[in-house]
């Protein structure tokens, strides 16, 4: 079955059109975070840190590796129910859920109110809009209605754009501008007509083999992460990812025993051409090792000029790949049914959140 007749099988929920028109996605992020007129003095504030779960949280990786050569006070994404104690009222603490009831975000914002931080909330809507408004928190209404791994650029942009805007960094429309045209370039180019489509290509190099992900610590581990998460909740596949040179510490060792296994793996390296130096011949040498016990190690560069552009494209090039992925397990990439599950099952325990 060609690619076109297994989407029409098969894409049930439209997540192929979603992806494609990412693009257009990302230029109404921007004019929302045009928008914005909420002001804070950037003097006062000594943490940033992102809190949320999932899709919800991934905006806030990127925001914090895009901008780490400019910031100057130390930046993290939180994924729990809790703030780390440090937080107080010299911390800025963006509250990331897209649905609006995530319950880890709810707990956090509880938590980062009772710490007096400085919030800002970024939601569609529910239950974290309805205490931002009534406790008079900033928060950026963002549309709905898609699967919050799909509403990356509306969970990044916007409050992207917040931050640059108050001073943290510096982010140059020509690098805004930049991303977009390339989004829109690789839009075009990962449609499922063309013949030459790399995120295909990929993907059947990926079909009834383990997705194992390295990037650098520097520009690409949000991506690595990404690419490991998207696998998961669109292709139904385990998938696992790590980071230079961390992994030259311990990881490397496991590719030893189970031989029958590894020959059922496929590395991906995510390479950026500001990966450290060093990095860059561990990487080389790594896969040189790794290729005497797997399959060839696929090598995928960055692409564009700016941090923004080069982080996109490799985000997207995943997205892509994780949805052709599901094509050809014959697998709406929609659903995630073990999370509805575990959901409900929650919902009749008591939790204990206000």
């Amino acid at each position: 079955m060609n690619m076109l007749k297994r989407i029409k099988a098969t894409d049930k929920h439209d997540m192929l059109q979603l992806l494609l028109n990412f693009p257009e996605q990302f230029k109404r992020a921007i004019e929302i975070g045009k928008s914005i007129t909420h002001q804070l003095d950037p003097d006062k504030i000594h943490h940033l840190i992102f809190a949320g779960m999932g899709g919800s949280a991934i905006g806030g990786d990127l925001i914090v590796s895009c901008l780490a050569p400019q910031l100057n006070i130390p930046a993290m994404v939180n994924r729990n129910y809790r703030l780390p104690n440090f937080v107080n009222q010299k911390s800025l603490v963006v509250i990331c859920s897209f649905s609006g009831n995530t319950e880890e975000s709810l707990s956090c914002y509880e938590d980062a109110k009772s710490k007096n931080a400085h919030v800002l909330c970024v939601s569609s809507g529910g239950e974290l809009k309805s205490r931002a408004e009534r406790d008079g928190f900033p928060i950026i209404v963002v549309p709905g209605g898609m699967p919050p791994r799909c509403a990356l650029a509306y969970l990044c942009i916007p409050a992207l754009d917040f931050l640059t805007k108050t001073g943290f960094a510096e982010l140059h429309p020509s690098d805004v501008f930049e991303t977009q045209q390339l989004l829109e370039q690789k839009a075009s180019a990962y449609a499922p007509d063309q013949s030459e489509n790399q995120a295909i290509q990929i993907a059947q190099n990926l079909s009834n083999r383990l997705p194992i992900i390295y990037s650098s610590t520097d520009l690409l581990h949000v991506a690595a992460m990404r690419w490991k998460g998207q696998f998961s909740e669109n292709a139904k596949v385990h998938a696992f990812f790590n980071v230079f040179p961390e992994l030259n510490h311990n990881e490397i060792v496991g590719w030893e025993k189970l031989p029958d296994f590894l020959t059922r793996t496929q590395i991906l390296y995510l390479k950026d051409r500001e990966d450290h130096p060093r990095t860059q011949k561990r990487m080389a040498i790594t896969g040189k090792i790794l290729e005497k016990v797997t399959n060839p190690v696929i090598e995928l560069e960055t692409e564009g000029e700016s941090r923004l552009a080069r982080l996109f494209s490799m985000i997207y090039l995943g997205d892509m790949v994780s949805f052709y992925l599901a094509m050809l397990y014959n697998v709406d990439p929609t659903p995630v049914e073990k999370i509805q599950l575990l959901k409900e099952q929650l919902k009749n325990l008591p939790n204990g959140l206000s």
